[in-house]
C-alpha cells in the first residue's frame, strides 16, 4: 500500500491537471475563443510538465488511472497500490471540476470530453493516443517515477500534440480521471464508458509495444543498484582511525 504523501501528491497533481486543463477549455468558451484550441492543448501539455517536476519524485506523477494501470501491467508498480492511486486521482478530478462549476456555474460541460463524430472514431483515437502516451512514458521514466528534464518535456510534448490533433474529435482525454470529473459534475455521463475503456486498453497496448521494442526491458524496474560493500582493507583502516 502506498504511503500518505504519494496519495496526497496524486490528489493534488490530478486536481491541478484538471483545474488548469479543463479550466482553459471553460475560459475559452466563456471568452469566445480567446484561449483558442492551440492554447488549450498547450495548457494541458504545460500543466503535465509542471506536475511532473513538482511531484514526480514523490508519487511518480501518474495523475492518470490508465498510466497507473500501465505501470502495474509492466510490473513497475505494485498492484496493491492501483486502487488507492486511482481513487485519489478520481477525487482530485472531481474536486477540480466542482471548483470550476463554482467559478463558472453557467457553463454546461466544464470541459467534458464528448465525441464530435461516431463513438467508435473517438474510441480508436483515444486508444491510440493513450497507447502512444504509455509507450513514451515507459521509455523515459525510471521505474514508476518520472524524473528529470527529459521526462517532463517529452511527456508534456506528447500530451500537447495529441490534444492539438484529437481535441476537436474526441477531446483527447487519454485519462479516465480527467474525463470523470467534468462528466459527473456537469451530468454528461453518456460517453464516460468510452473514456475509461479506450485509455485503459490503450495503456496495455503501450506496455506491449514497449516490451516488443525493448525486448523485455520495459517490464523490469530500473531502481538503482545497491552500493558495493567497502573492501576489507578500507574497513581495517577505518577501525585504526
Amino acid at each position: 500500500m502506498p504511503g500518505r504523501k504519494p496519495l496526497v501528491a496524486e490528489f493534488l497533481g490530478t486536481f491541478i491537471l484538471v483545474f488548469a486543463g479543463t479550466g482553459a477549455a471553460v475560459v475559452n468558451q466563456v471568452s469566445n475563443g480567446t484561449v483558442s484550441h492551440v492554447g488549450v492543448a498547450l495548457t494541458f501539455g504545460l500543466v503535465v510538465l509542471t506536475v511532473i517536476y513538482a511531484i514526480g519524485d514523490v508519487s511518480g506523477a501518474h495523475i492518470n488511472p490508465a498510466v497507473t494501470l500501465g505501470f502495474c501491467v509492466s510490473r513497475r508498480f505494485p498492484w496493491s497500490s492501483l486502487l488507492p492511486y486511482v481513487g485519489v486521482q478520481c477525487l482530485g478530478a472531481l474536486a477540480a471540476s466542482a471548483t470550476l462549476h463554482y467559478l463558472f456555474p453557467a457553463n454546461e460541460t466544464l470541459g467534458a470530453t464528448l465525441p464530435a463524430g461516431p463513438p467508435m472514431q473517438s474510441f480508436v483515437l483515444e486508444l491510440i493516443f493513450t497507447g502512444v502516451l504509455m509507450f513514451v512514458v515507459l521509455n523515459v521514466s525510471q521505474g514508476a517515477k518520472e524524473r528529470g528534464i527529459t521526462a517532463g518535456l517529452v511527456i508534456g510534448s506528447v500530451i500537447a500534440w495529441e490534444a492539438m490533433m484529437g481535441g476537436p474529435v474526441s477531446g483527447a482525454s487519454m485519462n479516465p480521471a480527467r474525463s470523470l470529473g467534468p462528466a459527473v459534475v456537469s451530468h454528461h455521463l453518456e460517453s464516460l464508458w468510452l473514456y475509461w475503456a479506450a485509455p485503459c486498453l490503450g495503456a496495455i497496448c503501450g506496455v506491449i509495444a514497449c516490451h516488443l521494442v525493448r525486448t523485455g526491458e520495459s517490464i523490469k524496474s530500473t531502481s538503482p543498484a545497491p552500493s558495493p560493500a567497502p573492501a576489507p582493507q578500507a574497513k581495517a583502516r577505518h577501525r585504526r582511525k
